[in-house]
């Protein structure tokens, strides 16, 4: 009888369902889109309900697609969205409020705070995190201060928070289960990257009371069982729970020290496994932990920026230079070379290694001969420019030369940026066949702990595209220092 892994990859735009066979080849998807609730003030929310009713759908729509019996799948796993935070009612399962996105910046005040009371730098040493409004700790402190239905279940004992993993696990299970794992544990600001505990000092920090937080556990662990709300006729276990960034660095079979990884999607990681190393960057990147398996944990060294896919959907949806992200590619070869404009895309701040949430947005080089082409161009290299300064940083904190790049995501598809991506980075960049990495990942992680696969193995049949530097050392030296005046002129608010 053959068996499956089924998973779902939950991200900022959407949630995909994943089923993979014996062989680790993936068999079918079914996708399903929620809505992005953004108010007058530019704060971003999701509905967590949506998200849930959204996971179970398409878990059922990838069983109905792929014509298997329920009864054939072996086990269930998740990559979601990182700093995305929830909190609801330990009875009832019901939300007190939206999620706050990762992208929302409506805890910077509390930051502020936190910095004038002088915690940043201790906040950073525990954590491996510079204070700032897009991890989930001040945004968890801005619910329980705002939200008055939080205060009440928190003092009834009843408030759970946590991010979307931890929501959908709680959901899942109907409630059984609280759980997160150590990659997504990592990112909420109040993780203690050397204890590997929650940490009493930063929870009275941002005044969270422990009892609402969901236990940490190995990113292989049993999670809990579900029948995924009754799809199913019987329970499975849910065993491979991941943030997506560190499930695509799995996926994409960076398991060994000094692997890398770029995700391109609505915003991009950057990661670098560095097994048992915890590095302390200088530079403006932060160090998480990239899982736990096999009884202990690895971490990483990372990037995050919150726009890069996001600028190809700001053309299309915002400003109507574009009707569909594939036509980016086509206008970006046909851009006039001589072309000098580069875009900054700071639509909520800049993210690694700049952190400033006050940056704004800013077009810069425009002359008589930029028009439209060559604007699509500028935000379709503003991609590349924003991933090369993390790779830059990497380079110098570890001393790795770091030759390859492992990428995934939507944006991959886009051939002129790939080029142009190996030849600002000088690196060779490595393409999947398969482009479902996050998801991929989890659903690895899970069918490895149930003994469907073979770890050793499992990776192999993975196929490579690969885009090689092209460009001469004189041109991306020109092109990257005119992407660093622009830096220059935005961080000039």
């Amino acid at each position: 009888m053959s068996r499956y892994i089924l998973a779902v990859d939950q991200s900022t735009q959407g949630t995909k369902g994943l089923l993979f066979d014996e062989s680790g080849e993936l068999t079918a998807r079914a996708d399903r889109t929620h809505a992005q609730i953004i108010n007058e003030k530019g704060w971003v929310e999701h509905d967590p309900e949506e998200i849930f009713r959204n996971t179970c759908e398409v878990c059922r729509d990838v069983i109905a697609k792929a014509g298997i019996a329920p009864e054939d799948i072996a086990a269930f796993g998740i990559s979601n969205q990182r700093e995305t935070s929830a909190a609801w009612d330990k009875e009832t399962g019901k939300p007190v409020c939206n999620a706050i996105v990762w992208q929302c910046a409506r805890a910077e005040d509390i930051c502020i705070r936190h910095e004038k009371n002088g915690e940043a730098d201790r906040i950073r040493e525990k954590t491996g995190l510079p204070l700032s409004p897009y991890f989930p700790a001040a945004k968890l402190q801005w619910i329980m201060e705002n939200i008055p239905e939080a205060g009440r279940l928190a003092r009834e004992d009843r408030l759970a928070v946590g991010t979307i993993d931890s929501w959908l696990v709680y959901k899942l299970t109907g409630g059984e289960s609280h759980r997160t794992d150590y990659s997504n544990a990592s990112r909420t600001q109040l993780f203690n990257l050397e204890t590997l505990s929650w940490d009493e000092e930063l929870l009275n920090i941002f005044g969270i009371p422990q009892s609402s937080l969901p236990e940490v556990v190995m990113s292989d662990s049993v999670f809990g069982m579900t029948d995924l709300n009754g799809i199913l006729p019987k329970k499975i276990p849910i065993r491979g729970v991941l943030g997506d960034s560190h499930a695509a660095l799995f996926g994409q079979n960076c398991r060994e020290k000094g692997g890398i990884k770029a995700t391109y999607g609505t915003g991009s990681s950057v990661m670098m496994n560095t097994g048992g190393t915890r590095y302390r960057s200088t530079s403006g990147l932060v160090t998480s932990l990239a899982w736990g398996m096999h009884g202990r944990v690895d971490y990483v060294l990372e990037g995050n920026l919150n726009y890069t896919g996001a600028s190809i959907t700001w053309l299309k949806d915002q400003v109507g230079m574009i009707s569909s992200a594939s036509e980016t590619e086509e206008l970006a070869v046909l851009a006039n070379p001589d072309d000098r404009s580069y875009f900054v895309p700071a639509f909520t701040g800049l993210g690694a290694p700049y952190w400033d949430p006050e940056a704004t947005g800013l077009l810069t080089g425009i002359t008589r001969i930029t028009g439209k082409k060559e604007i699509v161009k500028a935000c379709v290299e503003s991609i590349a420019y924003q991933i090369t300064d993390l790779i830059e940083i990497m380079r110098k904190d570890t001393g790795n030369p770091i030759p390859d790049l492992h990428v995934d995501g939507g944006p991959t598809e886009n051939r002129y940026l790939m080029q142009f991506q190996a030849d600002i980075a000088d690196i060779c960049v490595q393409i999947p066949e398969l482009q479902e990495l996050s998801g991929m990942g989890a659903a690895y992680a899970a069918g490895i702990a149930v003994g469907l696969y073979d770890e050793e193995t499992i990776f192999r049949h993975i196929r490579l595209t690969d885009y090689t530097c092209k460009m001469e050392e004189a041109e991306r030296d020109q092109k990257y220092k005119g992407w660093k005046a622009a830096i220059r002129k935005t961080l000039l608010h």
